[in-house]
């Protein structure tokens, strides 16, 4: 006889996030890039839509797949005691207000991606993470406030990104995982990057802008050039101050007629650490997912493979637990699509499942952790 299968409560419902557990010396502070992980989610892998009904969960079953792993592979060798994935709010920053073309030319996510973002802050609350994010402020900005926060007690932070514009927060108890290399980035890779380290690392970027993000600096330096002047002079304002001294005409031209520009890029590049955090970081203790919560949630998405590893993880039947039913014909609110006009989904392919993941998946699994 079969036995009936048990509905679960969906995760924005009744999962539990991190657990109160206070933190200081000989804790370890894992902050997850969570935007991040959407993204590189979304581009590693084929599009994957729910059988049932064509919903887009590619970039879902991806960030679960990353989740899972971190959570798994960095338990003995890292320790990590605290656990939160920080996301990017909808909208615009504070630092809009200071530059108005900041990240103007950024073109909207794709329409298929769109869908997902919700169901993947669903998804890090089914695996017992709180899923940060707050208007007004960047992923970044609040990674690097419960960093300053976790140092000040004392606490090991890991920031699991390859970000570049947080490399500014390493040193004296902060790295950076990458996660896709897994590689430790500390002081030396910071230099390698950016040709000082990570406290001049404002003033390179100050200089060099960035193109992406729409961040001016000075035109005609780069990186390499900037690191030779910042090395050179100690910092920006200096530099500016001094920048008569430069010898090649148009570098002190330009340096002289964009110094405003650059003091403005200063400012743009510059990471907050003092962003007003309603979840205290004592908060983010990490434990079990429920099982029953975290399977729910998978099999709404229909994740054969996932639900499978997590039944096996924690010892219990999976074919016993329901879905939650809380998606059904895409039933959660969606997020509001950005302004301007959408970008085209990537090319439909037949509704794929899980099988051509699998692969991809494995080789996840099998890849060494370095540290």
């Amino acid at each position: 006889m079969t036995a009936e299968k048990k509905k679960t409560n969906a995760p924005t419902d009744q999962a539990k996030m991190g657990v109160a557990r206070p933190i200081g010396k000989g804790d370890h502070l894992f902050l997850v890039d969570g935007s991040g992980y959407i993204f590189r989610a979304y581009h590693a892998l084929p599009p994957l839509t729910r059988k049932s009904d064509g919903l887009p969960v590619g970039a879902v079953h991806g960030f679960c797949n990353m989740l899972y792993k971190l959570i798994e592979d960095t338990k003995d060798e890292f320790e990590p005691t605290h656990l939160a994935v920080i996301f990017d709010a909808s909208g615009k920053s504070f630092r809009n207000e200071i530059y108005s073309d900041y990240k103007a030319h950024r073109p909207p996510a794709p329409e298929d991606l769109v869908p997902q973002f919700g169901l993947i802050r669903d998804a890090t609350r089914a695996f017992a993470v709180p899923a940060i994010e707050m208007m007004g402020f960047e992923a970044d900005d609040i990674i690097a406030t419960y960093a300053r926060m976790a140092r000040e007690v004392g606490a090991r932070v890991t920031i699991v990104s390859s970000d570049k514009d947080l490399m500014q927060m390493v040193g004296d108890g902060v790295d950076m995982l990458d996660t896709m290399k897994y590689k430790t980035i500390g002081p030396d890779e910071v230099v390698e990057k950016f040709g000082v380290g990570p406290d001049k690392v404002i003033d390179v970027q100050s200089l060099a802008g960035d193109s992406a993000d729409n961040v001016p600096g000075v035109p005609g330096i780069g990186i390499k050039t900037a690191a030779l002047l910042i090395n050179e002079y100690g910092d920006l304002e200096t530099l500016l101050s001094r920048a008569s001294e430069i010898k090649q005409n148009k570098r002190r031209e330009n340096l002289i007629e964009f110094a405003e520009q650059a003091r403005i890029s200063h400012r743009l590049v510059t990471l907050a650490q003092d962003v007003p955090v309603e979840e205290e970081i004592e908060s983010f203790g990490l434990h079990d997912p429920d099982p029953e919560v975290l399977i729910g949630f998978f099999k709404d998405m229909e994740f054969n493979t996932l639900t499978r590893r997590v039944a096996e993880r924690f010892g219990v039947d999976g074919d016993a637990i329901g879905a939650t039913g809380a998606y059904d014909n895409g039933a959660r609110p969606e997020p509001k699509s950005p302004k301007g006009p959408p970008q085209k989904a990537r090319p439909k392919q037949a509704v794929c499942q899980e099988r051509p993941c699998v692969g991809w998946a494995k080789a996840l699994r099998t890849l060494p952790m370095k540290r």
